[in-house]
């Protein structure tokens, strides 16, 4: 057993095909001044056709996965049209002489040597962006074929050094079972997409295997738990094809319950939603029996691109998932970015604590001409159907009223313009700052609706990074710290007579369902892949007596006690799978 990283979960179980490095040999090949004209020909030639391929494929994943996951190929188009890029190659050319496949890969390996020295692991997993763009402009300029994958052969587990967006657009799911990688982690965009395409990843092999990888390797991979096992044992594999088995019967059996309603065995409903970032996530929440969308991550769509998103585009993409989810609402949250969520091209500044600092509603209340043009998009979308705005990160009545008074800007310019919007949308707020639940009484006064993020709420709470593995331990939504605080939010709410959710993992974790019963908490919205498994409990639980178990728990001093007495509850679920 070889420990990796868990990048996108599932079960593999079969033969490696190894996909030889993508890495053109390119002879030192000089010109004379005089073809010097040619040779730039050439590059630009090469650079036209390397846009038009990557247009291609941006089209195409935006067809098959989703608009966020084909906004990764802007970040590609961007590369080829950056200027420092673009001016070290012509600079090579043009000083040195040198032919402009050579010109290309030196640059190429400049430019991957440098963030590769850089101690930031988004910034190294860029590189990876720079070697496929710079390997398919070498290609066009060498007429050399594609590096392509195995098409109509039995289904294989794909080992890669690196594997590029570009490499993984014409991957067929049907025929790989799962993937592993030298190189990579959980913010690589090979990794975005994988998790996209329900192919299950493990990451992060290099300097780990006892020797190379090779085709014809039998393996096994749990994408969950980062683990790859080299040529494994009969018990092993006879251990995975019973987990693989279990989890796609207990997958098809679930699935059976997508058009039931989600009511307790003594008639408490609730009411399941899913939290998306894409369209390609509503139709699989929808599938999934979901209720609307309880949260729209739009950050998402700032991501992996080269600037800000105009109203148009935003407009577009929040109609096309207002028009998908129908008669049902859907909650759109206004810009995330900032702690754990970057943007290549706005430069936040260097923080020692960065989720204790610039991000969020802070950002958007900073530049307000980008606040502005989000809200003017979602109250447009507004006019397609059921929306409704909520504000991340609150800690103030002061922010609440400044982000109110940005959306009568925002209406007031539509009305101007004469464009319909939905005059009375619904505006809330996330609960996810203790300052947030502590003055929620106030905050209820001036919202429609309250939506609790337990994950930033519990590392708030406890003082703990969840990005931390050293800390990794404390992190515990169980703590009875956290569970205070929850009830001090939902009161509030209740006795301000305005709905409450819950966004976070902990909506998704069918141990919290006693917590949520004893609250009077109904509404929880979840990733789509947690909505059956919930659904499931929540039918064969009764309510009063999940009540009675989350009533205890507030009786209870530590996180220990109150997880052991809601894993009493889960049962045996889990078990099944061991």
């Amino acid at each position: 057993m070889i420990q990796g990283i868990g990048a996108a979960g599932g079960v593999a179980i079969g033969k490696a095909f190894v996909l030889p490095t993508w890495d053109w040999d390119v002879p030192d090949r000089r010109m004379e001044k005089v073809d010097l004209a040619k040779e730039f020909e050439r590059l630009y030639e090469g650079i036209r056709t390397s846009k038009t391929e990557i247009e291609v494929m941006k089209n195409e994943i935006k067809q098959t996965v989703g608009v966020a996951e084909s906004s990764i190929f802007d970040a590609h188009i961007a590369i080829l049209e950056d200027p420092v890029f673009m001016s070290e190659i012509q600079g090579i050319i043009e000083r040195q002489y040198k032919a402009a496949e050579v010109a290309v890969k030196e640059a190429i390996d400049h430019f991957v040597t440098m963030f590769d020295l850089l101690d930031d692991e988004y910034m190294k997993e860029r590189a990876l962006d720079i070697k496929d763009v710079g390997n398919r402009l070498l290609k066009h300029l060498l007429g050399t074929p594609d590096i392509t994958l195995p098409a109509d052969t039995q289904p294989y587990i794909l080992v890669a050094k690196e594997l590029s967006p570009s490499q993984l657009v014409h991957l067929n799911p049907n025929n790989v079972l799962g993937i592993v990688t030298l190189a990579g982690g959980k913010t690589s965009h090979s990794t975005i997409m994988a998790r996209a395409l329900g192919i299950p990843l493990v990451a992060g092999m290099e300097n780990k295997l006892p020797e190379p990888l090779q085709t014809g390797d039998m393996l096994v991979i749990d994408g969950d738990e980062g683990l790859l096992y080299l040529d494994p044992s009969p018990s092993i594999i006879d251990r995975y094809t019973t987990i693989a088995e279990k989890l796609s019967r207990r997958k098809e059996q679930l699935q059976l319950l997508a058009s039931v309603d989600a009511v307790t065995k003594d008639g408490v409903h609730f009411k399941l939603s899913g939290n998306i970032s894409s369209v390609k996530d509503l139709k699989q929440a929808l599938k999934h029996g979901a209720e609307g969308v309880g949260l729209f991550r739009t950050e998402f769509l700032y991501m992996d691109r080269t600037n800000f998103p105009e109203e148009e585009e935003q407009y577009e993409v929040y109609r096309q998932v207002v028009e998908t989810a129908g008669i049902h609402p859907v909650v759109i949250r206004t810009l995330d970015i900032g702690g754990d969520k970057q943007l290549e091209y706005f430069a936040l500044p260097e923080e020692d604590n960065p989720f204790l600092g610039y991000r969020a509603i802070r950002i958007s209340l900073d530049r307000k001409e980008l606040f502005i043009t989000q809200l003017t998009a979602i109250l447009r979308a507004s006019a397609h159907g059921n929306v409704k705005i909520m504000y991340p990160m609150i800690s103030s009545l002061e922010e609440v009223h400044e982000a109110n008074q940005l959306l009568a800007e925002a209406k007031q310019g539509l009305q101007e313009r004469g464009i319909a919007y939905d005059k009375d949308i619904q505006v809330g707020i996330m609960i996810e700052v203790p300052a947030a639940a502590a003055i929620a009484d106030l905050l209820a006064k001036e919202a429609d609706f309250f939506s609790i993020g337990t994950n930033d709420l519990v590392q708030y709470v406890l003082a703990v990074d969840r990005m931390n593995e050293k800390i990794a331990h404390l992190y515990t939504p169980y703590h009875p710290a956290v569970l205070r605080t929850l009830r001090q939010a939902v009161l509030a709410a209740k006795e301000a007579g305005i709905p409450i959710s819950v966004c976070g993992e902990m909506a998704g974790d069918e141990k919290a369902i006693p917590i949520w019963n004893y609250l009077g908490v109904n509404n929880l919205s979840m990733s789509p892949q947690s909505l059956l498994r919930v659904k499931h409990r929540i039918l064969n639980t009764t309510a009063k007596d999940s009540q009675d178990i989350g009533a205890h728990c507030y009786c209870l001093s530590t996180s220990t006690d109150i997880e052991s007495e809601l894993t009493k509850f889960v049962g045996i679920d889990a078990e099944m799978l061991q």
